[in-house]
């Protein structure tokens, strides 16, 4: 088991992460060595890794990059199934962001030349704060698995000229347009990568809180199957209740009818007939007593019956299970951040979700979608003959910051 390389004189290595920050540094010697079993991580036993393979040019500049993920087993030893080509898979990567020597050789969830690898691979995030792309660049700097850069070989032959500073100077050709293309079409790359992973992460965010509600629901369905069987148990234990209840009345019915059989009886009755007269009605008595036990009982039960009757569906046992408990839900829209919903603002949000950001801003709903739209693609949306003019402008962080009309403008088709 193992990555296909092309040579041995490559220099590159593997960074695993944590976060946003690279919590391990490795030759891809020693991972190799991961990877054919011969040594385990116990620390990472049963844990999927998200890692990175980082190429690396002869003067340690980074050159290509490919996310991947690895799971490790309960003995921290890696999955013997796993075979993916890094290093083939970085040499067809897409262009990247400049990491200081140019465009980097990308090979991510949203950018992979082999399809049949993408579920083995992730997105990188670029959120100023959390971007794994400035973690990895600081740890190549840092260097702290003493890789050597390589000394370039000298050119062939001995008369070389040489040209001083100020005739190198001269030598130089100015800026032309063509790199200036090539500079916007490199920001604009990097845009799109931008875009494609944050689209990523909340895609994953999405399935992952369908996961939860999935879940959550069919514990719900499980309590009310559960509920539903205890009622259904209650009913049976109420018929038979009903049933003995008919039994005693039936007793209670026989011993009036012997009471009144005893009080006709001759005056001449001895004194055995009134003990039996005594005897009679204790008994009675202790009849009717049980038998207000029992209709307190099948009141009860009958009350329950109609409280379970009554049970509302399982979607708003569960908003009201939310309320109850007292929890909360958490959203996320630019120019606001997090906001946490209270349980009395949940229908005006979901009614829309934007004009309640744009209140959280302090801007009107409409505001607010301009504001939006430059957020997500800053470029002059002036129309020209050839459609909108698509020179990139400065993001407005904030939707109270933001002028329509200036700021979604170029400096040439400002009004």
């Amino acid at each position: 088991m193992g990555f296909s390389q092309q040579g041995d004189d490559r220099l590159s290595a593997v960074y695993f992460m944590e976060g946003s920050q690279v919590s391990r540094q490795m030759r891809t010697s020693e991972f190799d060595a991961f990877l054919d079993g011969y040594v385990g991580l116990s620390d990472l036993a049963e844990t999927e890794v998200y890692a990175v393979y980082v190429q690396l040019t002869d003067q340690l500049g980074i050159e290509g990059l490919v996310f991947f993920r690895i799971y490790f087993d309960e003995e921290g030893r890696a999955d013997g199934q796993w075979n993916v080509p890094l290093d083939r898979l970085a040499d067809g990567g897409a262009k990247g962001p400049d990491l200081g020597g140019g465009p980097v050789r990308l090979v991510c969830r949203s950018h992979c030349p082999e399809k049949r690898f993408v579920e083995e691979l992730w997105d990188p995030d670029m959120t100023p704060g959390s971007n794994h792309f400035q973690a990895i660049r600081k740890a190549v700097a840092e260097n702290r698995l003493r890789l050597r850069p390589r000394k370039p070989e000298p050119p062939s032959g001995s008369d070389i000229p040489v040209l001083n500073p100020q005739s190198e100077q001269a030598a130089k050709p100015p800026v032309s347009d063509s790199a200036e293309r090539a500079r916007l079409a490199q920001m604009i790359r990097e845009y799109r990568l931008r875009i494609r992973t944050l689209k990523s992460v909340h895609r994953d965010a999405m399935a992952e809180i369908r996961r939860e509600h999935s879940h959550e629901i069919q514990s719900l369905r499980s309590e009310m199957q559960e509920l539903e069987q205890r009622f259904e148990r209650l009913r049976l234990s109420n018929e038979q209740l009903k049933q003995r209840l008919a039994e005693r009345n039936e007793q209670y019915l026989g011993l009036q009818e012997q009471l009144t059989e005893a009080s006709h009886n001759s005056a001449e009755s001895s004194q055995a007939s009134d003990a039996e007269t005594v005897l009679l009605r204790e008994q009675l008595e202790r009849k009717q007593r049980e038998l207000e036990m029992r209709n307190d009982q099948v009141v009860q039960l009958e009350q329950e019956r109609d409280a379970w009757a009554r049970q509302e569906p399982a979607d708003d046992a569960l908003m009201r299970h939310i309320q109850d408990q007292s929890l909360f839900m958490v959203a996320y829209h630019p120019g606001v951040g997090h906001i946490t919903l209270p349980y009395d603002d949940l229908n005006r949000y979901f009614d829309n979700p934007q004009a309640y950001a744009a209140e959280k801003c302090g801007v009107s709903e409409q505001a607010y979608r301009l504001w939006l739209a430059h957020h997500d693609d800053p470029t002059c949306q002036a129309e020209t003959d050839d459609g909108p003019c698509g020179e990139p402008l400065m993001r407005i962080g904030q939707p109270g910051e933001f002028k329509p009309g200036v700021h979604d403008r170029c400096q040439a088709h400002q009004a």
